[in-house]
């Protein structure tokens, strides 16, 4: 989820389709082949606006499946929708996922809200009864050890076809958008697998120290997610700040005055005061070489953390990080601090989804409210932000070293989602899920993102439950209630997840 122009676009997800049949029903019934066709292809166009769809058309034998598989791998798709369009044959369908691996929904799309059974033929009754195979599907899958799912619902045209003998226009219906919601939540969700194989995530400096929940294997990251990561120096950017010229941090100063509102000095806190000028072309000039290190090592995301020698000249450099990262993070290069490489990966999925992710951990609890306060002393999202977001110069980052400017801002009011990727103790990730409200709460004024959340139940029993599953502490917060969204994403990257 981009304000800007994205600097890397998230990959397209490939989905393969295809239609099943008896080949025995179509010299007996005159126009339910090309009928069952003309339903695939309206299917095909709805997913298109997801991803790239590949329609292999109508399998109706065991060997139309064989070859329906061979295709699909020359496509090298993602996720496959098997169309259960009328009656077929298990043997017809177990054939293409015993060929082609990738996960398989199938879709139980009736055409009509009700048949007319007072004028209905066999041949019209064929064209409505693709829930008839489904079970036998299932049974012959579960045999095989290939998992499946299933989405039910109607078609969802919005016209009825001439050989109709009912209404087929359902795309007003519950069911219908109830399945097309799911239908492009899977398709959606099959682009954070494929982009997280083709990704390249930045690993600047190293971990805090003592942190022990965000340590990693960066080969158990690669085996479990396919990304790859570079592993960067502060010299790196040292030589990317090096080459910024007075006009390129000129033009950073005008972005940040186009995205940020500037603070006055804080009525609370003595350690959080107006910018000085100093401070906010430091931060400009770190904010450009950022953007040339993404770029130099066409990054997808960005994990960092370092604290310098104090007084050292790297102590200074990364002083100048939040603002830099916020921006890159608002134009779809998430940053996350403290080396926390997983809650980074949390918030590239949400980015992938267009959902935010802006990265943060408990702040407080309002018992009043009935709130928990979450957000940190950077990045933040700037895309999902409520208003413009206040920048603040910093006297000290409580905890790290060095002086510079935070950001200060609050996610919109609304429904939120926040995404925890954890670790367990078999070296397996899982996904922590939770939907609430982001409120239009106070907050304090110390140069720190915070959103005040309200939850489903009281912040006690919540917490507890977020406790008990062991997360890591930082979360991706992102916008809407994507927890079925997310579970997909958990479903198709083989990955345990649990939503509270």
């Amino acid at each position: 989820m981009s304000l800007y122009p994205a600097l890397k676009s998230a990959k397209k997800p490939r989905i393969g389709l295809y239609s099943v049949g008896l080949r025995a029903y179509w010299d007996q019934f005159p126009g339910l082949r090309e009928r069952l066709i003309e339903y695939g292809q309206f299917i095909e166009k709805r997913m298109s606006a997801w991803g790239e769809v590949y329609n292999f058309g109508l399998v109706d034998t065991e060997g139309e499946g064989r070859r329906a598989g061979e295709w699909l791998n020359e496509r090298q798709v993602d996720l496959v929708f098997c169309h259960a369009a009328t009656y077929s044959t298990s043997s017809t369908v177990l054939p293409v996922h015993q060929i082609n691996k990738a996960p398989v929904i199938f879709l139980n799309l009736q055409p009509t809200e009700r048949i007319n059974y007072e004028q209905s033929t066999t041949g019209e009754w064929l064209a409505h009864c693709g829930a008839c195979p489904v079970p036998e599907f299932a049974n012959a899958f579960n045999r095989a050890s290939i998992p499946f799912r299933v989405v039910n619902g109607l078609l969802g045209l919005d016209y009825t076809p001439a050989i109709s003998m009912t209404n087929e226009t359902t795309n007003e219906r519950k069911e219908a958008q109830r399945a097309w919601k799911e239908i492009e939540e899977w398709v959606r969700a099959a682009a954070v697998p494929r982009t997280l194989q083709h990704g390249r995530f930045g690993f600047l400096g190293n971990t805090y120290s003592g942190m022990l929940d965000m340590y990693s294997d960066f080969t158990m990251v690669q085996a479990q997610t396919g990304l790859h990561l570079e592993v960067l120096e502060m010299c790196d950017l040292d030589r990317m700040l090096n080459s910024v010229t007075p006009k390129e941090a000129k033009v950073k100063l005008e972005e940040v005055h186009y995205m940020f509102q500037i603070s006055g000095d804080s009525p609370s806190d003595p350690i959080a005061k107006r910018p000085t000028k100093e401070q906010l072309d430091w931060s400009c000039k770190v904010a450009v070489a950022q953007e040339k290190l993404v770029k130099e090592y066409d990054l997808d995301a960005l994990t960092y953390y370092y604290h310098g020698a104090p007084g050292g000249e790297y102590e200074k450099l990364q002083g100048g990080f939040i603002v830099g990262h916020s921006l890159l993070t608002a134009k779809g290069i998430p940053c996350a601090g403290e080396g926390d490489l997983k809650t980074n990966i949390a918030m590239k999925i949400c980015d992938i989804l267009g959902t935010g992710g802006s990265f943060s951990e408990i702040v407080v609890v309002d018992y009043v409210d009935e709130t928990i306060l979450l957000g940190h002393d950077g990045p933040f999202h700037v895309a999902i932000s409520d208003g413009k977001p206040i920048l603040r110069g910093m006297g000290l980052y409580h905890g790290k070293q060095g002086t510079g400017v935070s950001v200060e801002a609050k996610v919109r009011t609304g429904p939120i989602t926040t995404l925890n990727l954890t670790q367990t103790g078999d070296g397996k990730m899982k996904l922590i899920i939770s939907e609430g409200q982001s409120k239009n709460g106070p907050i304090m004024r110390i140069g720190n993102t915070q959103t005040p959340v309200k939850f489903n139940q009281h912040p006690d029993e919540y917490m507890s439950k977020w406790f008990n599953e062991a997360p890591t502490h930082h979360c991706a917060l992102s916008i809407g209630h994507n927890a079925s969204l997310f579970q997909k994403v958990g479903e198709l990257m083989d990955m345990v997840h649990v939503t509270l």
